[in-house]
């Protein structure tokens, strides 16, 4: 069976750190050669909320899209997404790029279109995958970094995972 190449954009705002490496440890259970980007701690957009950390996760998987997506909802559940009493958002996984998939799948649009309207999810992508193309809009992640005028303030962060340190304290 043939490997797709995913991107996947991890966020949380409670417990931030047990969340990020929950979720971690269950896509390490489903993706080969995994590699991490920075962690950044930034505002929350679209919610009230306290600060979120923001990284993005490359890594190979068998799975077809809409399973894969299906089994980021379970992990996002044994998180405690969807708790009817959550005070936040404990753990977000978005599929951001599949191969390169363009257009709507079962109601999932790819590549999603936070790539291009936040700053959390095209720097650390930008720098996980400088030269991956956009097949949107056909420009390399490093050359939209370079070109984005988003209005957002990020941080790095220091994050480890593993013993590995995602981001340098």
């Amino acid at each position: 069976m043939s490997l797709s190449t995913v991107y996947l954009g991890l966020g949380s705002n409670i417990d931030r750190h047990q969340h990020l490496c929950a979720g971690l440890d269950a896509l390490a259970a489903i993706l080969s050669d995994m590699r991490c980007s920075p962690a950044f701690e930034s505002q929350a957009v679209g919610i009230k909320s306290g600060p979120f950390i923001n990284f993005v996760v490359t890594g190979k998987t068998d799975l077809p899209l809409m399973e894969l997506d299906r089994r980021l909802k379970f992990i996002e559940a044994d998180n405690g997404r969807y708790a009817p009493d959550r005070k936040g958002l404990p753990l977000d996984i978005d599929v951001l790029m599949y191969d390169d998939l363009h257009g709507t799948f079962d109601g999932l649009v790819l590549p999603r279109a936070e790539i291009l309207k936040n700053a959390f999810v095209l720097w650390p992508l930008s720098l996980l995958a400088p030269a991956l193309i956009h097949p949107g809009v056909e420009k390399s992640m490093a050359r939209l970094w370079q070109e984005a005028q988003i209005d957002q303030v990020l941080a790095p962060v220091a994050f480890e995972w593993r013993g590995l340190q995602l981001t340098p304290a």
